[in-house]
C-alpha cells in the first residue's frame, strides 16, 4: 500500500517565509528542487552524518543548500551550478537568509570545475545536476570523499520512468534514463561503496565509502 500525500504531509515541517517564497518562485519558472518529503528524509540523513563540509552539485537556486545548512548549523557547504541566472537569484536568495555564511556558490559546469577550488576533502557529496551526467559526477568528486563519508544522489526514480522499459520512456529522455541505469548498475557493484535506494521524494541513493 502506498503511502498518502496527505499522511506524508504530517510529517513535514513548518519552513520560513524565505522558503515558502522559493518554492513558489520554482514552481512558477519551473525550476526543479528537491520534493519535501525529500529534503525532509535528506536533512535527517544529514543530522545523523553530521557532516562537517558538504559539495553540492546543482545548485538551481540554492534551496536545498539552505536546507541543508539550516539542518546543520556548523556545515560549510560548497555548491555548484552553471546557469547564470540561476547562479544570480541562488546568491540573492541565499543573501536573504541567516545561513549565507555557511554557503559558498561556484558558477561553472561541474564537469568542468578545477578541483584545485575546491576543499580537498569533503564529509558528503550531493549529486542533484543533470541525471544523465550523475556517473561522470561521481567519478569526477567522489575522490574527495574520504573512508566513512557519504554520496547522496536525488532523482534516481526519474519520477516513475526508470522504472519502465526503455522503449516505454519517451524518446528524448531515453539517453538520460539509459545512463542513469547504467550507473545504477554501476554504483551497487563497486567494491569501495555499499549503497541503498531510499523510495522518498524522487528516490535518493545513499553511497556509503568503505
Amino acid at each position: 500500500m502506498e503511502l498518502s500525500d496527505h499522511y506524508i504531509a504530517t510529517f513535514i515541517h513548518e519552513r520560513s517565509e524565505l522558503l515558502l517564497e522559493m518554492e513558489r518562485y520554482a514552481e512558477e519558472h519551473h525550476v526543479p528542487i528537491m520534493q519535501l518529503a525529500g529534503i525532509e528524509a535528506l536533512a535527517q540523513l544529514l543530522r545523523i552524518q553530521n557532516p562537517a563540509t558538504i559539495l553540492e552539485i546543482g545548485t538551481a537556486i540554492g534551496y536545498s543548500a539552505m536546507r541543508m545548512a539550516e539542518a546543520l548549523p556548523n556545515v560549510h557547504i560548497t555548491t555548484i551550478e552553471r546557469d547564470t541566472a540561476r547562479v544570480e537569484k541562488a546568491r540573492d536568495f541565499i543573501g536573504r537568509s541567516d545561513v549565507a555564511a555557511q554557503i559558498r556558490v561556484i558558477e561553472g559546469d561541474a564537469l568542468e570545475v578545477d578541483n584545485a577550488d575546491l576543499l580537498p576533502q569533503y564529509d558528503a557529496v550531493f549529486i542533484d545536476a543533470a541525471k544523465g551526467q550523475y556517473q561522470k559526477f561521481f567519478e569526477k568528486y567522489s575522490p574527495l570523499v574520504p573512508s566513512g563519508g557519504i554520496l547522496y544522489i536525488d532523482n534516481m526514480y526519474m519520477h516513475g520512468l526508470s522504472d519502465l522499459d526503455i522503449k516505454e520512456v519517451p524518446r528524448r529522455k531515453r539517453t538520460m534514463i539509459r545512463n542513469l541505469k547504467t550507473f545504477s548498475d554501476w554504483i551497487l557493484s563497486h567494491e569501495e561503496y555499499t549503497s541503498a535506494f531510499f523510495p522518498i521524494g524522487d528516490g535518493i541513493l545513499i553511497c556509503l565509502k568503505r
